[in-house]
C-alpha cells in the first residue's frame, strides 16, 4: 500500500575556504601575518554568506514559515496529516520557472515532477511512477505540461553538437525536430525555438495521454490534460489548445487503454 498522499577572475585567489585553527595570538612576525590574512579571511566568509543563496534561503525560511502561518493559520498542521494536490506540474528543471509561486499557491496544492526541458521518455520509471502515483492515488484533478521560453534543453536540441549523457535525454526533443524539419528551417533561430517548444509540450501530452491510467481518469472522473508554455521574461503562462479529436481519442482508448 503506497503512504499519503560564477565568474572567473585575474585576481589573486581567495582563501575564504580556508579557516584557523587556532585563535591565539602569536608573537613571531611571519605568524601575525598569517594571523592578519586569517582575521580577512574571516571577514570574507561573512562577506560570502550574506550574497550566498543557500545560506540566505535558511535564514529566511523561519520568516517564511511564520508569516505562513499567520497567513494560512491551519495550512502547515493540515499538511501534516497528508497531501490532496489538484495539480500534477511537469515541468522543466530551470531555476526560472517556480511553479507554486508563478501560479501564485501554497504548500500541498501542487505534485511536481522536473526535469531537463520537459521531456517524457514513454518508458521511463521516474516520470511514470510520479504520473501513476499522482493519477490514481492522488486522485488529482489537472495533468499540465509546462514548457518554456529560452529553454537550455530546447537550444541543445536545436544544435548538433555532441553533450554526452546529455545526448541520448534529448533524443525525443531531436525527434520532434527531425519530424518538424522543414517548418523549423522556415523560421528565425528565435521564431524556430519557440515553436520547438510548443512542439515538444504538445508531444509529452502524447505520451502522458498514451497512460493508461490516464485515460482512465480522464474517462471516469473527468482528469483534465493542459498544456502551458511559461514565458520567462514577463512570468506569464499562455495555454495551448489541445483539444483532440474525437477519432484521435477512440484511437487512443482502444491501442492504449488497458483493463486492470
Amino acid at each position: 500500500m503506497l503512504p499519503s498522499p560564477s565568474q572567473n577572475s585575474s585576481a589573486a585567489p581567495s582563501t575564504h575556504r580556508l579557516s584557523p585553527f587556532s585563535t591565539s595570538a602569536s608573537l613571531s612576525c611571519a605568524n601575525h601575518k598569517t594571523h592578519g590574512t586569517a582575521s580577512a579571511t574571516s571577514q570574507t566568509d561573512r562577506d560570502d554568506s550574506s550574497t550566498d543563496k543557500y545560506s540566505t534561503g535558511l535564514r529566511q525560511n523561519q520568516e517564511w514559515a511564520a508569516k505562513t502561518a499567520r497567513e494560512h493559520p491551519d495550512l502547515f498542521r493540515t499538511l501534516a496529516t497528508g497531501q490532496q494536490p489538484q495539480i500534477l506540474w511537469i515541468g522543466c528543471s530551470d531555476s526560472r520557472c517556480p511553479e507554486t509561486s508563478m501560479l501564485g499557491l501554497q504548500p500541498g496544492d501542487v505534485f511536481v515532477h522536473r526535469n531537463i526541458a520537459n521531456i517524457l521518455h514513454p518508458g521511463d520509471l521516474s516520470s511514470g511512477a510520479v504520473i501513476e502515483y499522482a493519477v490514481q492515488h492522488l486522485r488529482v484533478k489537472h495533468v499540465v505540461i509546462c514548457g518554456h521560453t529560452s529553454c537550455g534543453g530546447v537550444a541543445a536540441a536545436m544544435g548538433n553538437k555532441q553533450l554526452g549523457i546529455l545526448d541520448p535525454w534529448l533524443l525525443p526533443l531531436r525527434q520532434v525536430r527531425e519530424r518538424n524539419l522543414a517548418l523549423l528551417q522556415s523560421l528565425s533561430s528565435d521564431e524556430a525555438a519557440l515553436k520547438l517548444v510548443e512542439l515538444n509540450v504538445r508531444e509529452s501530452l502524447n505520451v502522458v495521454t498514451q497512460k493508461s491510467v490516464v485515460l482512465s481518469a480522464i474517462q471516469e472522473r473527468g482528469l483534465q490534460v493542459h498544456g502551458l508554455i511559461y514565458d520567462v521574461a514577463s512570468g506569464v503562462l499562455s495555454e495551448l489548445d489541445t483539444q483532440d479529436s474525437e477519432d484521435i481519442i477512440r484511437a487512443r482508448l482502444v491501442a492504449f487503454k488497458t483493463d486492470a
